[in-house]
């Protein structure tokens, strides 16, 4: 992939010192100005290549749409619910988190308030601090032998799974993308919600915050539950429904609460804060020196490493990427886009797309299929040479335009090549590209193969043409009138009927209209 230039970052919230000194050691100029309204942000951004953040920073669309420039937004932590990712897409900007980061410090703190729960630690000191002697007070329970449910079974449930069975609990969970063998393996039993709500004693939330997770522990769940169930939240304030919550810690259907994260931060109703069976804390899963110094660090090492285009770690939004940063991918993401600039020249219709097929050959290419189906939609959707479609939004860009992008491999006996094939207003065109001695070529166009692969790089001038002897004689007297050197020919293999031909020129024609009353079809561009 070539390396994104990201030249100017802005840090938004207080990070670890290491990620500015990171970035600075690899020629990125960095400012810092933490606590910044929205309206400062957004007259802010404009200056920038990047952002990083934390999460006290929303970067909505607003903001996202103020940073003209802006290629890369970066999260020094787990999750990017503060970031309007589908925003960023659209932009093209590429969004990344640290998503081990904080796996322990999170992991630890889930672990301390299950402990605390389950032994009324908190409301034991502060009755002390209070001058007061309360054991029958506050009666606990032991954790050995208890059932504990981990709903979202990434990294850190695994951690928290593995820290519990310690204590002797029963470990059981849910997940709908960790496999139920390889959760097996690290001692937790898998199982739908239904069955896990009435099995548990203490039940823990690790999953993203979206709408199909928003409400999971609801009034219809904790009536599912055990009389008593406790439950933490350390993961997004959200998940757990808090009226719901806070009406089943009154009717005793939860016995106790601990939770790090609110729906709202800091919470403006403290119903929940203020009961003496919630345990709370101020949003501090991440609040360790050693989570912070990773997060800052690996937010750091992640946009260095695109930046030199070593390697896309992190990305939530750019899948299409990451097996872009192979040695040769450079040439073949410039091919796939050429030929899409080449087929949307040559296309007579000026319809919108209907569908873009892109067929890689060859084993090698096996993996490139997503990135030279992308390839091939910004140059057809690329209308100039400014803020134009990348890989990161071509895709969503072409679902919005109505275009339907396909892409297959063939393993084709060893040949390595690209097959781009559109559809508009009922008409197909297509075109065939390799990669030779790393340079990106046409090999054939609507049928016509070429006798000598064509260079797509320079001015390219396309024309359809019955075959004929004068033909050649013809268009170089137009283009020498105009003061245009032929500097390359390309014809077709076919020695009858219309074929395409290409020339090489050393600059593209001001008027067509000579070249084409000579010619079927005619079209020019730069690569």
């Amino acid at each position: 992939m070539a390396p994104v230039s990201v030249k100017r970052v802005l840090i938004s919230e207080s990070v670890d010192p290491c990620c500015k000194t990171i970035l600075q050691e690899n020629g990125i100029e960095v400012t810092e100005k933490p606590q910044m309204t929205k309206e400062e942000l957004i007259a802010e951004i404009q200056n920038y290549d990047g952002l990083v953040v934390r999460s006290a920073t929303k970067v909505t669309a607003d903001v996202i749409n103020a940073g003209s420039n802006l290629k890369i937004i970066g999260r020094a932590g787990t999750g990017v619910d503060n970031v309007d990712v589908d925003a960023a897409t659209k932009r093209g900007i590429i969004v990344m988190n640290t998503p081990s980061g904080n796996t322990i410090s999170a992991a630890e703190l889930t672990c301390a308030l299950l402990m605390s729960l389950s032994r009324h630690i908190p409301q034991a000191v502060m009755s002390m601090k209070d001058g007061k002697w309360d054991r029958k007070k506050f009666m606990g329970a032991e954790l050995y032998g208890k059932v504990l449910g981990i709903v979202g079974l990434g990294r850190i449930g695994k951690e928290v799974a593995t820290r519990m069975q310690s204590f002797g609990m029963k470990t059981i969970g849910y997940d709908p993308i960790t496999p139920p063998e390889v959760s097996a393996g690290w001692g937790v039993e898998q199982m739908s919600l239904e069955q896990l709500w009435p099995q548990c004693d203490y039940i823990t939330v690790h999953t993203p915050l979206m709408p199909s997770t928003t409400g999971l522990l609801n009034d219809a769940s904790f009536a599912k539950c055990k009389k008593g169930v406790k439950v933490v939240n350390c993961a997004r304030g959200g998940i757990i429904d808090e009226a719901a919550l806070l009406r089943a810690v009154e009717s005793g259907q939860c016995g106790g609460a601990g939770l790090d994260v609110f729906v709202e931060e800091p919470p403006k109703d403290r119903a929940l804060v203020n009961h003496p069976n919630v345990i709370s804390c101020p949003h501090l899963g991440a609040s360790t020196k050693e989570a912070q110094a990773r997060c800052g660090k690996d937010i750091a090492l992640q946009i260095v490493d695109m930046v030199t285009g070593k390697a896309l770690v992190g990305a939530v939004n750019a899948q299409v990427l990451v097996s872009t940063f192979s040695p040769d991918s450079h040439q073949w993401i410039r091919l796939g886009e050429s030929m899409g600039r080449v087929l949307k020249a040559c296309s007579t219709s000026k319809e919108p797309y209907s569908q873009v097929h892109v067929t890689a050959l060859g084993e090698s290419l096996k993996k490139s299929t997503g990135f030279l189906s992308s390839a091939a939609v910004v140059g057809l959707l690329t209308e100039g040479p400014q803020n134009g479609p990348n890989l990161v939004n071509a895709l969503p860009l072409a679902a919005e335009t109505g275009i339907t992008v396909k892409t297959d491999h063939n393993d084709s006996n060893g040949r390595e090549a690209c097959v781009v094939e559109v559809s508009v207003n009922g008409s197909s065109y297509k075109a065939v590209g390799s990669v030779q001695t790393g340079v990106p070529v046409l090999l054939e166009l609507n049928g016509s193969v070429f006798r000598q692969p064509i260079p797509l790089s320079g001015h390219l001038l396309f024309f359809k043409a019955a075959t004929s002897t004068d033909l050649l004689l013809s268009v170089t007297g137009v283009l020498a009138a105009a003061g245009v050197e032929l500097e390359s020919f390309s014809a077709s293999t076919a020695s009858s009927g219309d074929q395409w031909y290409c020339m090489g020129v050393s600059s593209l024609l001001g008027d067509m209209g000579a070249f084409k009353s000579l010619v079927k079809e005619a079209a020019q561009l730069s690569v």
